[in-house]
């Protein structure tokens, strides 16, 4: 493994470590908030229960988080100097603003865990709240620095030399709302399916049912929402990619003529030597409207592209076919929860319902994993689109692959710590919450 793609694997690990612990971070505290709510206006036991279960919940992946995102930011600077040297200055202020929305956030996290009858309980309630807002700030402005990545705005490029950069118009830049809006959503999503998916597990074992319907109805509801406005923030995403980006839209579609009525390729086999998708099913049409919303439009395809600016295509074809099929099948679950809630009320607690939610409990992280894959992966090869290549900012250090050896060792271990931590967490519900206090 050379230097160069020793230094995109550790990115790419820690990245895909990282945002696990950041969708969580983002959308646990909310559920959490809302059953602390309906503590406080029932007087219901069960979910002062609950409430307390997931505070420490979030408490574990809020240290996780902590220390994926420490690293994160070293190796932004140790494994892409020349990059940092340049953009820093640029797109430092969401950073800043997320590191002030991160105290705040551990300052709020620390009054709820220990704030417990011994402030006024509505403030309390309170500070849960300012978690998830913080949370969900921090994760923005996260996205946001992202964003620029793939529309550089706030300066001019001139003679090699970065001039009259303008911070403001950095972090607003034209990617930031789209991808901001689908990341959001995709957060609420996987976590909701992941959250519901364990507590229909134990409802399922029979174990504490009360406890675990209760918190199952709240992740679920939360989820399903998300899942069923997921496919709006994926067209505005997908309309701002083919405008800015034509050439990650080629990638992901796996589209390699320029043609009007552009057809839509569900599944298929990129051959990139011959130019096709084999074993596709085709919608004529629909990646015209997917793009343009219009059926008759033209859409740029690989060829008006120069080869040595073309993404990956495999790579990037198939992380996007695993997001949407994934973000799919969640909306189905979703529609025949929403349905049973409505219409069926016997299906809530039939099992097939609550395997349905099992089987979907990996689904919205492996579409998260897939979505980063296709922004990342879907850019190449510019680490910032169209002014700066991959390969000129990587570090000049040797060495990387050891470092990436010695990271993937590290990651391993502490999502062992964590899983047996939440294991632990998740057995101790059964005891510790089985009755009134």
């Amino acid at each position: 493994m050379d230097d160069f793609i020793a230094a995109r694997s550790q990115m790419a690990l820690s990245l895909g470590f990282h945002i696990i612990f950041s969708c969580i971070g983002m959308v646990m505290p909310f559920f959490m908030a809302v059953a602390h709510y309906y503590w406080l206006r029932t007087d219901n036991i069960v979910y002062k229960n609950v409430t307390k279960a997931w505070s420490k919940g979030v408490a574990i992946f809020f240290a996780t988080g902590a220390v994926s995102g420490t690293v994160l930011s070293f190796e932004l600077g140790l494994l892409w100097p020349e990059f940092m040297k340049h953009a820093g200055p640029i797109f430092g202020m969401p950073f800043s603003l997320e590191g002030t929305a991160f105290f705040i956030e551990a300052i709020a996290l620390g009054f709820f865990l220990y704030g417990w009858d011994r402030f006024n309980k509505w403030f309390h309630w309170f500070t849960g709240v300012i978690v998830g807002v913080s949370g969900l700030a921090s994760g923005i402005l996260v996205v946001a620095a992202n964003a620029w990545m793939n529309s550089p705005a706030g300066f001019d490029f001139v003679n090699g030399q970065y001039i009259n950069i303008d911070p403001i118009e950095a972090m607003f830049n034209d990617a930031w709302f789209s991808q901001a809006l689908h990341m959001t959503i995709a957060a609420f999503v996987a976590t909701g399916f992941a959250v519901a998916g364990v507590h229909a597990l134990m409802i399922l074992r029979g174990q504490n049912v009360l406890f675990h319907t209760k918190s199952f109805t709240i992740a679920a509801i939360f989820g399903c929402v998300a899942a069923i406005l997921q496919p709006l923030s994926g067209d505005i995403s997908a309309k701002d990619v083919a405008l800015r980006q034509p050439a990650k839209l080629a990638a992901m579609e796996a589209h390699f003529h320029t043609e009007k009525s552009a057809p839509l390729i569900v599944g298929g086999i990129p051959d990139e030597k011959n130019k096709k998708v084999d074993y596709a099913i085709k919608l004529p049409g629909f990646l015209s409207f997917l793009a343009h919303g219009d059926f008759e439009s033209e859409v740029t395809g690989l060829d008006k592209i120069p080869d040595e600016n073309q993404p990956p295509v495999a790579i990037t074809h198939y992380a996007f076919q695993i997001m949407v099929g994934m973000g799919m099948a969640m909306m189905l679950v979703a529609i025949l929860y929403f349905l049973a809630l409505w219409k069926k009320k016997n299906w809530l607690t039939s099992p097939w319902l609550l395997k349905l939610f099992v089987a979907a409990t990996p689904l919205g992280f492996i579409a998260v994993e897939a979505g980063w894959t296709v922004t990342e992966v879907g850019r190449q090869p510019w680490i910032i689109h169209n002014v700066m290549r991959t390969a000129d900012a990587v570090t000049p250090m040797p060495g990387i692959a050891y470092s990436f050896y010695l990271f993937s060792a590290v990651y391993v271990s502490l999502a062992i710590i964590v899983i047996f931590m939440l294991y632990r967490q998740i057995k101790m519900v059964g005891t510790l919450y089985d009755k009134p206090e």
